[in-house]
């Protein structure tokens, strides 16, 4: 059976990534380009992308993707960045968009939980 898309499941992604350059943790360009292509690669379909960057240092990016959304905060102070992924729905893989992110700051250093929300029975089909 082929689950339909948007049904009342999904998956919610909070990580925590170590252990990274500080230059591109600070870096609004490269932080939007890596979240937009890693959720694009995991299969989420994006709407909008935005970011902000603080003084001194640090930049929140905000995904907007029809499955519902990614983001990222930095501290380059420490060479950390918080992610959280949700993604609603059976295309997108929010798992693979933490680690495709991961890869692309050059870090092995990943601490996920993920939680499996709506229709427990649906989510866990996957």
């Amino acid at each position: 059976m082929t689950p339909e898309i948007g049904a009342f499941a999904g998956r919610h992604v909070l990580a925590e990534l170590r252990s990274i350059d500080p230059v591109l943790l600070d870096d609004p360009a490269f932080l939007r380009a890596a979240l937009r292509v890693a959720v694009t690669e995991a299969g989420a379909s994006v709407r909008e992308v935005v970011d902000h960057r603080f003084e001194p240092q640090g930049v929140t990016v905000l995904a907007l993707l029809s499955e519902s959304h990614a983001s990222v905060h930095t501290y380059p102070e420490v060479g950390a960045l918080f992610a959280d992924v949700f993604t609603c729905g059976h295309q997108a893989d929010p798992v693979l968009a933490v680690r495709l992110l991961a890869a692309a700051l050059g870090t092995t250093a990943v601490h996920m939980s993920v939680v499996d929300r709506g229709e427990k029975d649906v989510a866990a089909s996957r």
